[in-house]
């Protein structure tokens, strides 16, 4: 009843591996990558660019435009890799943290 059609069983699912994640990201990832990270920086001139018609300014606002980088101003190794003190060589690519797409590390520990 169920050996045809969409519930069939597959090498895969049955006793290989499940989630196949590739080494390194690809260059449309990549790219996605660099557009959420510009996301970001417009979001920010448009906040301080509003505010400052207005008169106004934000610590939080000013405090993220001293520490974080723009896109531009970034280097390829922290755009796509994050730091993580558990693997060998201190980085790991941005693609194997979960939820990542989510997740804005722009800065790192000094020296990493």
């Amino acid at each position: 009843m169920f050996g045809l059609g969409p519930f069939r069983a597959t090498n895969v699912l049955s006793s290989g591996l499940l989630w196949k994640n590739p080494w390194r990201l690809s260059r449309f990832q990549k790219y996605r990558q660099r557009k959420r990270l510009q996301g970001v920086d417009t979001i920010i001139e448009t906040l301080e660019s509003s505010l400052a018609k207005q008169g106004m300014t934000m610590k939080a606002l000013q405090r993220w435009k001293e520490e974080m980088p723009k896109e531009e101003e970034m280097l390829a190794r922290d755009k796509y890799t994050i730091f993580d003190r558990k693997v060998k060589r201190y980085r790991k690519s941005i693609h194997k943290l979960p939820k990542w797409t989510r997740v804005s590390q722009r800065i790192n520990p000094p020296g990493y």
